[in-house]
């Protein structure tokens, strides 16, 4: 007995100590612009999981990464809605930049930034703009399972000069959506960003795009969206309800700081309200980020 009231406290004092965000309030205090708050969508679970799920076995899998686009499959569900408001909101700030290209990041995994960049692009190729979706997470990407194709062909193989760049960009189903998604899984991800190619690619769709939308991976697992987000004129993040801490967006916020980035606005995803207010159930995580060799 007690070692299971001891248990139980601990649980409590460590959610205490490390509370979610719950308020775009909070990020505001921090210097950071909230352009969009997305509400979790029931519709995406569904598509992801399948409708059979209980509430309890879609809580155990809600980490798990979205294999279907959204705005394709049900484009009234409200967290399209609210998507479309972060296009508008992101066409101004786009004419302030200093080139085309957006960067999308987190702070940590499973907050939401490919299904934010995947569903983002589509609803901004749906307005009429011809739109370059980039796969840059070169370990564990996954937005090609979004679109129905395969990884292979992709950025790590253009950038390793084993493709050409017009034989990887790929088109979607959705008219005006491109995308370049992950390719193979290469060994050394971030010298492979560091060199001249990366420049070299974003250079090269810079003029056949009327945006390019870069997904990477969080930064304060992996260095690689600070070695992107030099070279893009606008750089957001995407943090999730309940999940990060304030004190990690503001260490997320310097990171970016440090190495000469300015974070243009944060998008707060997976907002969820019920009967009593805003509430939210989500587990804790570690900065763990290896490879998907399986997918390679």
């Amino acid at each position: 007995l007690l070692g299971a009231f001891l248990s139980v406290a601990l649980v409590l004092i460590r959610a205490a100590l490390n509370r979610g965000i719950e308020s775009p309030d909070e990020l505001e205090a921090i210097g950071l612009a909230v352009y969009a708050s997305i509400p979790l969508s029931d519709e995406q679970r569904k598509l992801d999981f399948g409708s059979r799920r209980s509430a309890r076995q879609l809580r155990k899998i809600r980490n798990q990464h979205p294999t279907a686009l959204l705005a394709q499959r049900n484009p009234t569900d409200i967290t399209i809605e609210a998507l479309r408001s972060l296009r508008t909101s992101l066409h101004f700030a786009m004419l302030e930049a200093s080139n085309n290209i957006m960067m999308i990041s987190g702070p940590s995994p499973n907050v939401g930034k490919s299904f934010v960049s995947g569903n983002l692009a589509a609803v901004i190729a749906q307005a009429g703009q011809r739109v370059l979706l980039i796969d840059m997470d070169l370990r564990k990407g996954y937005m090609h399972k979004m679109f129905e194709m395969g990884p292979e062909n992709g950025a790590s193989d253009v950038l390793s000069k084993r493709v050409q760049l017009k034989n990887a960009i790929k088109p979607t189903k959705i008219a005006e959506l491109f995308i370049l998604p992950r390719g193979a899984i290469p060994p050394n991800p971030s010298e492979l960003l560091m060199s001249k190619g990366l420049t070299e690619l974003l250079e090269a769709v810079s003029d056949d795009y009327d945006l390019i939308i870069v997904d990477t991976p969080p930064i304060m697992a992996v260095t690689d969206a600070a070695i992107i987000g030099r070279q893009c004129g606008v750089t957001m993040l995407v943090t999730r309800f309940g999940l990060n801490p304030v004190k990690e967006l503001e260490a997320t916020k310097q990171r970016f700081e440090q190495n000469g980035i300015s974070v243009k606005g944060v998008v707060l995803n997976a907002v969820e309200r019920r009967a009593s207010g805003y509430g939210y159930n989500y587990g804790y995580y570690q900065y763990e980020y290896k490879s998907d060799k399986a997918e390679s």
